[in-house]
């Protein structure tokens, strides 16, 4: 087994890592010495995003970004101040989930009324294909793991869409996200499909389902 040699030095992106693990877990210990429980952190955390598909609604996209950085923490945070608190339910599980839906839905529908007031019907329909293809990612998982085990194959999970809409937001360069975004979302769905149709062929359904 190879051991590290001494005195060689480590990534930046090791420190990075670091460095934001150290943040988070000491940001998670105030926020959970508040007594908040991290449902309310995740209705926090619908309304900061609501916040940023407003912003994104009035063409501030920079402003945007900011808020939805800070709205991507929350995310984070509540499930680690449930586990800090021992207080992970599966509610809570499901309560954030479905609320990331929402969250979701209210930032490229902001996209969507912006492209719209500035007259551009394109964008505005590629901001409605994103949206679309974002959800069924979602969907596509949360239906194939009714039927089999798991489902993860694909890429363009809800952090990855986040990271890249802050990008977009952060850099003027929305156009550009959206089009990844739907591309690729797209292709996991498809993805997903394929990869659910192989698993039922191959037996491994969950046990006394009737798929239709």
């Amino acid at each position: 087994m190879a051991t590290e040699q001494p005195g060689r030095k480590r990534p930046i992106t090791y420190w990075i890592g670091e460095g934001g693990g150290w943040l988070l877990r000491h940001v998670v210990s105030g926020l959970a010495a508040t007594g908040i429980t991290p449902n309310m952190f995740t209705f926090l955390g619908l309304a900061v995003n609501s916040w940023a598909a407003v912003l994104f609604a009035l063409g501030r996209f920079r402003q945007a970004a900011a808020v939805l950085f800070l709205a991507g923490f929350l995310d984070m945070a509540d499930g680690q101040v449930a586990r800090r608190v021992g207080r992970v339910t599966a509610f809570g599980a499901f309560l954030d989930s479905t609320l990331d839906r929402y969250s979701d839905l209210a930032l490229y529908l902001g996209l969507v009324v912006y492209y719209t007031l500035i007259g551009r019907s394109f964008y505005m329909a590629l901001a409605a294909v994103a949206m679309a293809s974002s959800f069924m990612v979602s969907y596509s998982r949360a239906r194939a793991e009714s039927i089999i085990p798991l489902c993860k194959v694909g890429f363009m999970e809800r952090p990855e869409r986040l990271v890249l809409l802050i990008i977009g937001g952060a850099f003027n360069r929305m156009a550009q996200v959206l089009w990844v975004i739907a591309t690729i979302s797209t292709i996991t769905v498809i993805h997903r499909v394929v990869y659910t149709w192989q698993e039922l062929r191959a037996g491994r359904a969950l046990p006394d389902i009737n798929a239709t």
